[in-house]
């Protein structure tokens, strides 16, 4: 977060110095001079690591029995109990336990913004946010859906998810790479 505010600081001040006759070239050069033009695209490399990593985490528990209250593969797993247990073992993140604290604690994108890792929320119970899933890109979400069943990958454009579709929302403006608070 602190290299992302650097990076971001370092950005503004050197376009407030180019004059308007300096072309996006001179930029380039002064982001490569200084060697930020190598670390912004590692923290996009390291950002689309972390979301892949998350992905495939989750997939580790396709087949894992739902269960009310349950947090783990061992155990079984709700649906936020699932996405808690995700975000914490791949990125050390501890999100709220139920799905409308989840919303409550993210932040809210456009539906054409998902990328994968970003949380779905559903209306499936005549309340706001009382499913949650992790989205994985291409129009899918992997969850744990109901009781008897098992956590899978769904289409968001079956007409039940469609209907019951509550919003989209990201965690803490994208997968952090540092969970300390710095």
């Amino acid at each position: 977060m602190r290299f992302t505010l650097l990076v971001t600081s370092l950005l503004l001040a050197a376009t407030a110095q180019a004059s308007p006759g300096h072309s996006g070239d001179d930029m380039d050069k002064f982001l490569a001079d200084k060697g930020l033009l190598n670390r912004i695209d590692q923290v996009r490399q390291s950002v689309g690591h972390r979301a892949s990593e998350l992905v495939i985490n989750a997939m580790g528990f396709l087949g894992v029995p739902y269960r009310r209250g349950g947090n783990s593969a061992e155990s079984g797993v709700d649906c936020s109990g699932f996405v808690k247990a995700i975000y914490e073992q791949t990125v050390g993140l501890i999100l709220p336990r139920r799905a409308e604290q989840q919303a409550a604690a993210t932040q809210n994108i456009d539906r054409t913004e998902l990328q994968p890792g970003d949380l779905v929320f559903f209306n499936t119970m005549k309340r706001a946010f009382s499913h949650v899933g992790i989205y994985v890109g291409d129009g899918k979400f992997i969850h744990a859906p109901k009781p008897g069943a098992e956590v899978r990958v769904e289409s968001m454009g079956v007409a039940y998810w469609a209907r019951r579709f509550d919003g989209a929302r990201r965690v803490h403006g994208g997968l952090p790479t540092n969970t300390s608070g710095e």
